[in-house]
This record gives structure tokens, C-alpha cells and sequence, in this order.
């Protein structure tokens, strides 16, 4: 099979697993009389408090008219009831009887018991590891910007390993280096973390609702006494574009300038077109440059500098 049957069967058994676990596979949601799709629209009514069909249709992802006859059902399940809008029939109202709130409250709890069950066998980390997973699959999937807590925050234990496994695998897939790269990041991790606090130096993770979405930081420059060097600048492919590199580099220079620093300086390569427009909008320019072969590829290095 060709990766794209293997990744296809992959997505299959997912889906085959996770539907037998949630126990979408019963005759009825939670051991009820009501379909997931009753069960869904149920707990959008009862979330929102009263709604319309369209409103309905656009959160669900679902056809109006399939929407219009999940409705009637309900309403004659004495589940729902829908009133004329004042101006327009076309914007009824739908809400909940109370016995549709009964339902609808029972429904959540049973879906809050189910979700416990889900996570009672895992541990901490264990729990971590679902939550990020499922997270991530939301985000890859949903196609729609991300919304949501961006924090930049110092790093955590272990998360300097992370950022050297993630760069070089990275930098790998999308410009073919090698391990050489790897073990030179390593080192300029290990660097930083145990250089002395004097001169300043700090480390800022860009953190999205608990993942890491990207990093960069700044240490004094060897050998030359008041200036600074930023690196290792990166953001995850799934975050670029939205200005979280920017945000790193406007962060790194603040801290630079308020630390008393009166220049700043970085190595990059010409091939990293991004990263470039990002140190050239933060005012840095282009000292000079040379070619070299580093981590199995012919590169231009370039030095870039910035008066603070």
C-alpha cells in the first residue's frame, strides 16, 4: 500500500475505535430514546437557551431542511416548542419544554459521567497527553483560525529537549539538514540553560492553550561586551503566518534594550525567508554574509545586527 491508502486506513480505525469507546454505536445516545443527531440538537437549544433553525444548521454543520425535520420530531416528543418570530416567520424561535429540560440535563450528565470514564484509567500525564492530542486534532481539522489564550512564558523542565527534538526534526523534513544540526542546537541549549544569569539572558516559549507554538532567546554575544544575540528562533508549522515570530523577536528585543544592552546580533540562513522578514521588520539589517557547507547542505549565512 501507498502512504496515502495506509494514512487513509489509519483515519478509518481511529474513527472505528473512537465511536465504539464514546458508545456511538448504541441504539440510542447514553441508553436514551434519542439519535446522537436529537441528542445534538438538543444541547444546542439547551445551551444557548432559545435558538432558530438556521442557527441550528450553521453550528451543526448540518442540512436546514434535515435541521427542520429533527425538529418537528422533537417537537412532537413534547421535547421542543418553536414560536413565530414578531417580524419574520422565516426567524422562529425553538427552545425547550421542561421536559426537554429535564432531557437536556440529563443528557449533560451522562455525557460528563461518560467523558470522566474516559479519563478515570489515565494518570496525569496521561490525561495531558489525550488533552493535547485531542486539541491538536480540533485545531488541524476545524480550518478556521486559531482563538484562544497566546501566552509567552519561560520554559518549563524538559521543554529544552522538546525544542531541540522539534527544531531538528523540522528543519529535516522542510530543508533536509541533518543531525549535525541537531547536535549543534543541542549545544547552544545546553549553553544557555547553564551560562551565568550575568549578563542578563532569558528563554520565552509562545504558549497556545497549552501548546507549545513556538520559541526564541537571547544571550549576551561572546566576546563582545554589550551586545546580544538572539536564536534559535522557531515557530510550529501550524502556528506561522499569524505573527507569533514577530511577537518572539518584539519580546527579545525589549528585553534586550531594557537590559542594557546597546546592540543585537543573529546568524541565519538566506534559505530561512521568513524568519528574515521578521528580523527585518523588527529593524534589524544585514552586516554581511557567506557561503558554507553546514548540516549537509550548501548554505549562505548570513549576520544581521540591530542597534538598541
Amino acid at each position: 500500500m501507498n502512504d496515502q491508502t495506509n494514512d487513509v486506513a489509519a483515519v478509518r480505525r481511529f474513527n472505528r475505535f473512537y465511536t465504539r469507546i464514546i458508545g456511538l454505536l448504541e441504539d440510542g445516545m447514553h441508553r436514551t430514546r434519542f439519535t446522537l443527531s436529537e441528542a445534538r440538537v438538543l444541547h444546542e437549544i439547551g445551551k444557548r437557551g432559545a435558538t432558530s433553525g438556521s442557527e441550528l444548521a450553521s453550528e451543526l454543520g448540518m442540512d436546514r431542511a434535515q435541521v427542520s425535520r429533527l425538529l418537528m420530531r422533537l417537537v412532537g416528543q413534547d421535547q421542543v416548542y418553536i414560536t413565530p418570530g414578531n417580524d419574520d416567520r422565516r426567524r422562529s424561535r425553538v427552545c425547550l419544554t421542561a421536559e426537554g429540560e429535564e432531557t437536556y440535563a440529563h443528557l449533560s450528565l451522562m455525557s460528563d459521567e461518560a467523558a470522566s470514564g474516559l479519563l478515570e484509567p489515565l494518570d496525569r500525564s496521561g490525561r495531558h497527553r489525550l488533552l493535547q492530542a485531542m486539541k491538536l486534532i480540533m485545531r488541524l481539522l476545524s480550518g478556521s483560525p486559531e482563538k484562544g489564550p497566546l501566552a509567552l512564558r519561560p520554559h518549563r523542565i524538559g521543554e529544552l529537549g522538546w525544542l531541540t527534538h522539534r527544531q531538528a526534526v523540522l528543519y529535516n523534513q522542510e530543508y533536509g539538514w541533518n543531525s549535525e544540526f541537531e547536535a549543534l542546537i543541542a549545544r547552544i541549549y545546553a549553553d544557555y540553560e547553564t551560562a551565568p544569569a550575568d549578563p542578563p539572558r532569558s528563554l520565552w516559549v509562545a504558549d497556545f492553550d497549552g501548546e507549545i507554538a513556538g520559541s526564541v532567546f537571547v544571550v549576551p554575544a561572546a566576546g563582545e561586551e554589550g551586545t546580544a544575540q538572539l536564536r534559535m528562533l522557531y515557530v510550529e508549522p501550524g502556528f506561522r503566518g499569524k505573527g507569533i515570530g514577530a511577537m518572539l523577536v518584539d519580546q527579545a528585543v525589549v528585553f534586550a534594550r531594557n537590559a542594557g544592552y546597546r546592540h543585537m546580533i543573529l546568524w541565519t540562513q538566506d534559505c530561512l525567508v521568513s524568519a528574515r522578514r521578521i528580523y527585518q521588520g523588527a529593524g534589524f539589517v544585514l552586516a554581511h554574509e557567506e557561503k558554507h557547507h553546514s548540516f549537509g547542505a550548501d548554505l549562505n549565512g548570513q549576520y544581521w545586527t540591530l542597534e538598541l
